[in-house]
């Protein structure tokens, strides 16, 4: 039972400028690792935490997913002989790393935020209750997922449209390092070329790996977009949210 109201004071009325009222941001562990090898690089986890701090001004209700490739990624470890559900379990509790160092980042803003975690640990997260989870985002409160969907077998994108379904989010925010998605690496080849929008099963036809076919067949089947787009470009989370054209949309 909830004893204390804290709704951030600047959670007013929505800004006309939005373009979605209630959002989830995917965040791969990546990201946190900056030009590190390895890790959260503190850098990038407040430039992150500014953004997140910026559009919440807006009044919108955000939701977040982490990844954990920059602690550990279970895929990897079952490439290299370990179990993977045991890889896999692993990469849960690292999305739980990530997410309490982000709570910490946004609550030195005065952004009050709650982790809700799959895998049951009460000293340091609450456990996932969806209509709990949806009470805290109506109140204005930063609701960050954590441990995946609790089950191994499934990644990260997979449980942020999980999560982004069951919570009624409007469109999930892929940000990556890439400016949207390409027909080929873009690293590796010069002449990759960036689409605008694709609908579901272009993306699924053409074998594109941004996000997993398991994450985008749920997206479809819930009639949920997915906006890619680059997060280390400062800004450009507003720009997502209000509807600026940036990335590339799935729908």
């Amino acid at each position: 039972m909830e004893t204390r109201d804290d709704t951030p004071s600047g959670a007013c009325e929505p800004s006309r400028e939005l373009r979605y009222r209630r959002i989830l941001l995917k965040l791969s562990g990546e990201a946190f690792m900056g030009n590190a090898r390895y890790g959260i690089e503190s850098q990038v986890l407040q430039s992150i935490a500014n953004q997140i701090q910026e559009v919440r001004r807006l009044g919108l209700e955000l939701a977040l997913v982490i990844g954990a490739g920059n602690i550990f990624r279970g895929v990897r470890g079952a490439t290299e002989g370990m179990d993977r559900a045991t890889a896999d379990y692993m990469g849960m509790l690292a999305t739980v790393i990530n997410a309490l160092a982000l709570q910490d980042a946004l609550e030195r803003r005065d952004v009050m935020t709650r982790v809700m975690s799959a895998i049951e640990m009460r000293q340091v997260a609450e456990p996932y209750i969806r209509r709990r989870a949806m009470r805290h985002l109506e109140k204005g409160r930063v609701v960050i997922f954590a441990a995946g969907t609790g089950n191994p077998f499934f990644s990260t994108d997979t449980a942020a449209s999980l999560r982004a379904a069951e919570v009624g989010a409007e469109v999930i925010l892929k940000a990556t390092k890439v400016d949207g998605v390409y027909d080929a690496d873009p690293e590796v080849h010069g002449d990759a070329k960036r689409f605008t929008e694709l609908s579901y099963l272009e993306f699924l036809s053409k074998g594109l790996k941004v996000m997993d076919a398991t994450a985008v067949s749920l997206c479809m089947e819930n009639c949920l977009p997915i906006m890619v787009f680059n997060m280390t470009v400062a800004g450009n989370i507003r720009r997502a949210v209000t509807g600026e054209p940036i990335g590339t949309l799935v729908h």
